[in-house]
């Protein structure tokens, strides 16, 4: 996996691919349409965040390149890459419990806020990709 070049992309089985952890400048790109809704992406070394229609989707703290997007009803599916561990917050439905895995591992499980944030860490290798799940209990 590499970064997002082109910063936010549609995928040939529908999900999604956005960010660029290595740009030392702000990149953002608004009003991408994929699935019937509207994307904004803002990246840089130092966040990478994503919204649709206008709501809170993902940021990771420092920035990332997320690959294959997928959310669903239950959780949300997606592999990360990072120059270093990042944290992540996600908007999920709201005072539920989650399973988060990373690799196929269990790393936690938490409940999210009235808003619906989730945040985790996810420990990173640069250049090495890591499956990250969260599944609703």
């Amino acid at each position: 996996m590499s970064v997002v070049a082109e910063l936010l992309r549609g995928e040939s089985d529908g999900t999604i691919s956005f960010g660029d952890y290595t740009r030392e400048q702000k990149g953002k790109l608004e009003n991408f349409e994929h699935g019937g809704d509207l994307y904004k992406v803002k990246t840089f070394y130092e966040i990478t965040k994503l919204e649709r229609n206008g709501l809170f989707v993902y940021e990771s703290v420092p920035g990332s390149a997320v690959s294959h997007f997928l959310e669903k009803e239950n959780g949300v599916s997606f592999q990360v890459e990072s120059n270093q561990d990042i944290q992540i917050t996600l908007e999920l439905a709201e005072s539920t419990n989650y399973g988060i895995y990373v690799n196929g591992e269990q790393v936690g499980l938490m409940e999210t806020n009235r808003s619906g944030k989730l945040s985790f860490s996810v420990e990173l290798e640069e250049g090495q990709a890591a499956q990250v799940k969260v599944v609703a209990r």
